[in-house]
């Protein structure tokens, strides 16, 4: 018979495993489970956030169930305690990567001459409860924050990191790479001037909320031109300058675009782009709420509410390998084409994670029909005949 790899196994044909084995050395990740190896590790966490495991003693009777496909996977069975302990000490820095690796080649293969180059940075609450003695709070919840940078052209995070609550969002926007000729959008969190000053510098745009205590001075008046947007209004549109003693750390010429919602409420917006048009800047702002869609996406159909362990390294872990699960479907429904909503599609990789069907086909029932007579040879087998 022709062999056919199993979904799981086409979702996971993209990662390399030369290049996972040389990240594996690097970090020493197989240093302490050598039974239990990196790979088995990230197919293991994969899994569980593709097929919607919530425990470590369904995952271990999920996996095990299907031992027979797990050959051309290259793992092994799964025991708990085992699971337990690498979850345990296993280096994040393993999972970090593969997510790295796994978004660049996701923007090759949506890269367009022309398309606009648009990131979103934000970061989303995860809640731990009080059971985590551990994690810290930051006034309004005890747990971790995840900060991701998003393209939302593509549809693709491009980075993320991993932190206590109460640690500051522009800490992690500093550590952000700074692409020339790309443009920024971020709240109001990431207010800090000399970051700022760094993005202009590197030939970038940034486009973000007006803090009310700042103090921004009206140099000059610009043509609104258009006025009317999707959803709202622009009443102003002036270049300005920081006034005070912290007007040194923004030498570079500024706009301030007012914008009143239809909703009555207003908003002012601060950018460095002399360039796009009031109405413009404005929408660039408005598509803030993509990155927000793709937390409640995460939320809602990965397993980041139920952990299978409670220690920091874990959670990390599960954290990252929803992401790398998020990764795996986009790319997966880019190759095979399918214009199937994102929820359904991620719906019907569930529900047949170790059928062997072509990605093209996961719509589809199998191929072979029971209920009809087997042909007496079949269109993938050998026929021998002997003299």
């Amino acid at each position: 018979m022709r062999y056919s790899d199993s979904i799981l196994g086409h979702l996971l044909k993209v990662l390399p495993r030369r290049w996972f084995a040389g990240v594996v050395d690097r970090c020493n990740g197989d240093a302490y489970d050598k039974k239990f190896s990196s790979w088995d590790h990230l197919l293991a966490l994969v899994y569980a956030q593709l097929a919607g495991m919530t425990s470590l003693r369904a995952l271990e009777a999920g996996w095990n169930a299907n031992a027979h496909q797990h050959y051309h996977l290259g793992v092994g069975s799964l025991a708990r305690s085992t699971l337990s302990d690498a979850n345990a000490r296993r280096p994040v820095a393993i999972f970090a990567e593969v997510f790295g690796k796994l978004s660049g080649l996701a923007d090759r293969q949506v890269q367009r001459e022309g398309s606009e180059m648009v990131r979103l940075l934000d970061a989303t609450p995860i809640p731990l409860g009080k059971v985590i003695d551990w994690a810290k709070r930051n006034g309004r919840i005890r747990g971790l924050k995840m900060h991701v940078l998003y393209d939302p052209v593509n549809d693709n995070p491009t980075f993320v990191e991993i932190t206590d609550a109460n640690i500051n969002d522009i800490e992690i926007g500093r550590r952000v790479t700074i692409e020339a000729g790309c443009t920024y959008v971020f709240d109001k969190g990431y207010c800090r001037y000399d970051w700022w000053a760094a993005i202009a510098a590197a030939g970038a745009h940034f486009v973000t909320r007006m803090k009310s205590k700042a103090r921004f001075r009206a140099q000059r008046r610009r043509a609104i031109g258009q006025t009317r947007g999707d959803g709202f209004t622009i009443l102003d549109d002036a270049e300005v300058r920081l006034g005070g003693k912290n007007k040194a750390r923004l030498a570079f010429p500024m706009r301030r675009i007012r914008v009143q919602r239809d909703d009555g409420s207003k908003l002012t917006l601060l950018t460095n782009d002399l360039e796009r048009s009031a109405v413009q800047i404005a929408s660039l702002y408005k598509t803030r709420w993509q990155i927000e869609l793709l937390f409640r996406w995460i939320k809602q159909h990965l397993k980041i509410r139920n952990f299978l362990g409670r220690g920091p390294n874990a959670i990390r872990l599960q954290l990252l390998a929803a992401m790398i699960a998020y990764i795996l479907l986009r790319i997966a429904a880019r190759q095979s084409r399918h214009d199937i909503p994102a929820i359904r599609f991620a719906e019907l990789i569930a529900a047949r994670l170790f059928h062997r069907i072509d990605l093209a086909d996961i719509d589809r029932p199998n191929r072979t029909n029971p209920s009809r007579a087997a042909p007496r040879s079949a269109p993938n087998q050998l026929a021998f005949q002997y003299a």
